[in-house]
Parts: structure tokens; sequence; C-alpha cells
């Protein structure tokens, strides 16, 4: 039988939270912003790998380890 991991599921959904609120963040200073279009996809990639990041954390933390 496994048990699952927790700490990692709680570290991964706070991840999710955090790049989530980053993008939507930096949302606001997009009209501050020379390059809105470049600045936004520099954003999207940042937030988009800390997401996936998150997911495998989750999915490690589901799967577990031995007991």
């Amino acid at each position: 039988m496994r048990r699952k991991n927790w700490r990692l599921v709680l570290a991964g959904a706070f991840l999710i939270a955090v790049a989530a609120g980053f993008f939507l963040f930096m949302l606001t200073m997009v009209p501050r912003s020379n390059d809105p279009a470049e600045m936004m996809r520099t954003v999207g990639q940042v937030s988009g790998a800390a997401t996936g990041l998150a997911i495998v954390l989750i999915l490690f933390g589901l799967i577990g380890k031995k007991a």
C-alpha cells in the first residue's frame, strides 16, 4: 500500500495559486509596458512552467511512497 505525500500535494496547489496570482498581477502592468505582447508572452511562459511543475508535484504526491 502506498501512502500519499500530502506535503507535495499542498506545495503543488500553493504553487498553482502563486502562478495564477503572478499572471493576474502582471496583467495590471501591461498598459505601462513598452512591448505588452512580449511581456505577456514571457509572463505566460513563466506561469505555465510554474503550473507544470506544480502538476508534477501533485502527481508525485498522490502516487506516494511505499509504506
